[in-house]
């Protein structure tokens, strides 16, 4: 299942996809639902729901498609852009990183994120600026020397820009790349789909996967759930770091987070599985974190409400997991599914 799972997950890495700007990866996810046999249906919202099979207790197992990124905010009067933040990232992680600016007609550019005293020839003390909306801007890659430049190429404010995910797969099993949260967790759903497909996995109970388009920005799960849906599983990156026992070869199994506990009785489910199928796993509190789960919750949905993921190094800056967290993840996902 985790090798379907890692192809999936490159192939979601490199479509662009900032949280309302997911039109592209959510066709992606009902195309390949599509060509395993399956009938997903897209919300009003723009997410992906789809019915696997099975009968008896609903399961609903969502993960999430929209990334980070951020959106022109204003374009300067020297021809470089101003941006506003999509999600909750820090600047200090973006600056030269190079990044996707598209209109609303659909061209696209390329171009960078910029100190406003790029050169250390230029400016020595560069180094000791804030890093910010204020002192960093964007570089478009093209002859553009004032604001009519820019805008003569239809970038105007409320473009999209998204980052370049920079993906690499090292030969130790390291997967590197942004935006693992959550095109790790989404890639080992569609994995789950093909291998239910495939007849390789006997579902002990009905389930359904969800897509959401609107994670990042707190509202993706918003919705009201299938019927007859009675516990919820949010498949999301596993938090690595300080105190926490996850690293990014084991599937992590959220007890809490910011919101508070997850349900008592599905983690200890996730936990025991883990267990008795000698999975790397660890059970760890995530102190400023919100998942689809929450969102789920608040939008009146009664059901049980889990949390798991692969671990992931350096969340919402330029991630890193491996291929046995998605291992662990996939293994994880499939024998509760079987149980």
């Amino acid at each position: 299942m985790h090798t379907y799972a890692l192809t999936y997950i490159q192939r979601l890495l490199a479509i662009p996809s900032p949280t309302g700007f997911t039109a592209q990866a959510a066709a992606y996810v009902a195309d390949t639902l599509t060509a395993l046999g399956f009938a997903p249906r897209k919300t009003r919202k723009g997410a992906v729901i789809c019915e696997l099979g099975g009968e008896g207790r609903g399961i609903l197992l969502s993960a999430h498609v929209d990334t980070l990124g951020a959106m022109v905010r204003s374009v300067k009067s020297n021809g470089r852009i101003r941006y506003t933040h999509i999600g909750g990232w820090q600047d200090a992680t973006v600056e030269i990183e190079n990044c996707l600016i598209h209109t609303r007609d659909g061209r696209t550019y390329s171009g960078a994120v910029q100190s406003t005293r790029a050169s250390q020839h230029v400016f020595p003390g560069m180094g000791g600026e804030p890093r910010d909306e204020e002192h960093l801007e964007i570089v478009l890659d093209e002859q553009v020397h004032s604001a009519q430049d820019v805008e003569a190429l239809g970038i105007e404010t409320g473009c999209f820009i998204s980052w370049d995910p920079r993906t690499v797969l090292t030969p130790s099993g390291y997967l590197k790349s942004r935006h693992l949260d959550d095109k790790a967790s989404a890639g080992c759903l569609l994995a789950l789909a093909r291998m239910v497909a495939e007849g390789k996995i006997t579902l002990k109970r009905r389930v359904a996967i969800l897509f959401t388009v609107y994670e990042e920005v707190g509202h993706g799960a918003s919705m009201a759930l299938p019927e007859g849906i009675e516990d919820l599983l949010a498949v999301d990156m596993g938090c690595v770091g300080d105190d926490l026992k996850c690293d990014e070869t084991m599937v992590s199994i959220c007890v809490k987070d910011s919101n508070g506990p997850y349900d008592y009785s599905l983690t200890s489910e996730l936990v025991a599985v883990a267990k008795e199928n000698g999975l790397r796993y660890a059970a760890d509190v995530y102190p400023s974190y919100g998942s689809d789960a929450g969102t789920a919750l608040r939008a009146g949905n009664d059901v049980r409400f889990g949390l798991i993921g692969p671990g992931v190094f350096a969340s919402h800056g330029y991630e890193r997991t491996h291929v046995l967290g998605i291992e662990n993840t996939c293994k994880l996902i499939e024998k509760y599914l079987e149980k």
